[in-house]
């Protein structure tokens, strides 16, 4: 097998606090803007001000020295503002054509290169540079070497050039600074804060749209979270009506199933008792076509207010346990309830959700009991435990009976919405025969912990 080949090392090194002020390291590419109006607009207005500005000088006699003829004057005016059209598009390529052209004006016309309308085209040129290149360590390397030129061009004109007669009269009565110092130190100071205030101004713009485009992210990252969640949450609740579905219909299908056969054997000896059997066929039809409606326009979103009260019963809990296990009784088998708690009043302790799950969790063992048990006697034992250390509710549901050979297949639903619910609260859950006989189901919640809370 091939090994990859070594990453090629970086050209350009620089100082860790260079990389950090200039972003050299930043994985932030900045996006190359297309030319747009708003370029075409500022070159323009660049430009007729530097042309009108140029005439004036010129009415004022500052242009009587310069050389070159008046349309190369035009032309040098022209073409530095034309090249601002650019100043994003191809950042660094403008900051040196716009250097090569300040001191090519400046040697051949200082008095145009110098007027205002030129300076600013340069500020402006310089400044993009630092503000839009995507390569922020090539843009070093350029401004560097801009800076460095123009400063050594102007340390030329002081050293052999007229600079000094160009600006200090004959007749000047020199102070405490030689003039020639004080011309040096002047020019010094100019030129440090124009340059270094095109640089510092290219960073505050780049760092302003860096941290946009953070902030733009971050919010992109957001909303995509958010509607993971979103989705997330209708699938937990889809999952959840499912289960009470199942555990609606099994329920009443069992006991219906039950109470049917119980008024088919007596319906000719004990017509009393045939009619109770019918009765309570009745009650739990009507019930689970209740809770089926109120399941289903909890999934279509579609019930008003007046709807849910008058068609939605309230979640079943731990006081409509007695009533669940006598419904579950018969001639031959004996289903018994008992309720243990640590303190007197610790059933009051379990919240909502847990006391609607262990409901739940008794309902469906009953329900597989019958429809998949010979089981005689059944046992449901709540314990609620409210001592501080540890505190839980626990339902156990224990029978004596073996599985029946033609109580059909069972689509394993039931025991895997038990499972379910209590995972969703952090439960514990043991399912199985017991070695001694019979079957054994057993939930403990822990009390206090929220869903999704983490340990």
């Amino acid at each position: 097998m091939r090994s990859a080949p070594d990453p090629e090392p970086d050209r350009w090194s620089f100082p860790g606090w260079v990389n950090e002020t200039f972003g050299a390291d930043d994985p932030w590419v900045r996006p190359r803007p297309q030319i747009e109006r708003r370029d075409v607009v500022l070159a323009a207005v660049v430009a007729l001000i530097g042309l009108v500005s140029l005439e004036l000088y010129r009415n004022l006699g500052a242009l009587a020295d310069t050389r070159p003829p008046t349309w190369v004057q035009w032309l040098a005016v022209l073409s530095g503002a034309a090249l601002l059209v650019g100043r994003r598009r191809w950042p660094l390529i403008i900051a040196l054509v716009m250097a090569t052209h300040m001191i090519a004006t400046g040697v051949t016309m200082p008095m145009v290169m110098t007027q205002f309308t030129l300076q600013a085209a340069y500020f402006v040129a310089f400044l993009s540079a630092v503000a839009w290149a995507q390569d922020r360590k090539a843009m070093i390397i350029v401004m560097d070497v801009i800076i460095v030129v123009m400063f050594v061009w102007v340390a030329l004109q002081f050293a052999v050039g007229n600079s000094m007669s160009e600006f200090v009269p004959d007749d000047l009565v020199p102070g405490p600074i030689p003039p020639l110092v004080a011309m040096v130190l002047l020019s010094a100071i100019i030129n440090a804060i124009y340059f270094g205030g095109a640089v510092a101004g290219g960073l505050m713009l780049w760092r302003e749209a860096r941290q946009k485009a953070l902030l733009r992210q971050q919010a992109e990252t957001i909303a995509d979270q958010a509607e993971d969640l979103r989705d997330q949450a209708i699938t937990e609740e889809r999952l959840r009506i499912a289960r009470e579905l199942h555990d609606v219909v099994a329920h009443h299908v069992s006991v219906i199933g039950v109470q049917a056969a119980a008024a088919r054997r007596v319906l000719d000896r004990n017509p009393v008792a045939a009619t109770e059997a019918l009765g309570t066929i009745e009650s739990s039809s009507r019930d689970a076509v209740t809770s089926m409606r109120g399941l289903l326009g909890t999934l279509r979103g579609i019930e008003s207010v007046a709807d849910e009260q008058d068609s939605r019963a309230p979640q079943p809990s731990l006081d409509q346990l007695p009533d669940l296990v006598a419904g579950h009784e018969t001639p031959n088998r004996s289903v018994a309830y008992t309720l243990v708690e640590s303190t007197p009043g610790a059933v009051e302790s379990v919240p909502a959700p847990i006391a609607h799950s262990i409901y739940r969790t008794a309902q469906e063992a009953l329900t597989n009991i019958e429809k998949h048990s010979t089981a005689t006697r059944v046992t449901v034992t709540v314990r609620v435990e409210a001592d501080a250390a540890t505190r839980y509710a626990e339902i156990e549901v224990v029978d004596n009976g073996r599985p029946r050979g033609d109580g059909g297949l069972s689509s394993g639903l039931g025991q895997l919405g038990i499972r379910e619910r209590a995972a969703s609260h952090r439960a514990t859950v043991d399912i199985g025969p017991r070695a001694s006989g019979g079957y054994r189901v057993r939930v403990r919640y822990p009390l206090g912990v929220r869903k999704n809370e983490v340990a």
